[in-house]
């Protein structure tokens, strides 16, 4: 197993780095424009053939893309501060997702800290790979999975196949705070 998060990361800011559009990586890769985002944004897992692609694109050894990605640590500490922010769909929400188990390069699971401002969230329903499980720490939230739709207060927990669209936004007046952890299937 492979800490996914990680290289998602690793691939945006290697593209990034060269200041290269999501186009022109397209254009340079021969993959979709589409593809390429969900890749970046850990929506899917890429299949060898895509990563070669990928990589080559980037002018990137594939060594270099998977270095220390298979490392595993008895236990990763992080300590308050040290969380990681990761951009996920940028101009579609806003909502800021904190990696909180960084150091741990290969893991089963990916657990986020979710902080949603007041009055926002994500603008549509997404699906990505796998399995999620949330409970809301602070504040309240719609939930909306498919065509059904909840209002979650704190200490209400979710847990669902993320397959299906999904989306969580903050319509009230104070930020609310969620615990997310994602698990892909057959981790």
């Amino acid at each position: 197993m492979i800490n996914l998060v990680e290289l998602a990361s690793r691939i945006k800011n290697a593209r990034k780095d060269r200041n290269y559009t999501l186009d022109d990586l397209s254009a340079r890769s021969g993959l979709g424009k589409g593809i390429l985002s969900k890749v970046e944004n850990f929506r899917v897992t890429p299949s060898l053939p895509t990563l070669v692609k990928i990589a080559a694109a980037l002018d990137m050894p594939m060594e270099k893309l998977f270095e220390g990605l298979d490392d595993k640590t008895e236990v990763s500490i992080l300590r308050k501060g040290d969380f990681k922010q990761v951009e996920r769909d940028a101009g579609e929400s806003t909502i800021q997702y904190y990696d909180l188990a960084h150091k741990r390069p290969n893991r089963g699971m990916d657990p986020f800290e979710l902080i949603i401002p007041s009055k926002s969230g994500r603008d549509s329903a997404k699906p990505h790979e796998g399995e999620e499980f949330f409970v809301v720490k602070q504040g309240k939230v719609i939930f909306t999975i498919g065509d059904d739709t909840y209002e979650m207060s704190e200490g209400d927990t979710a847990y669902f196949d993320a397959t299906v669209p999904h989306c969580v936004n903050n319509p009230h007046d104070e930020e609310a705070r969620l615990i997310c952890v994602f698990l892909e299937r057959g981790k």
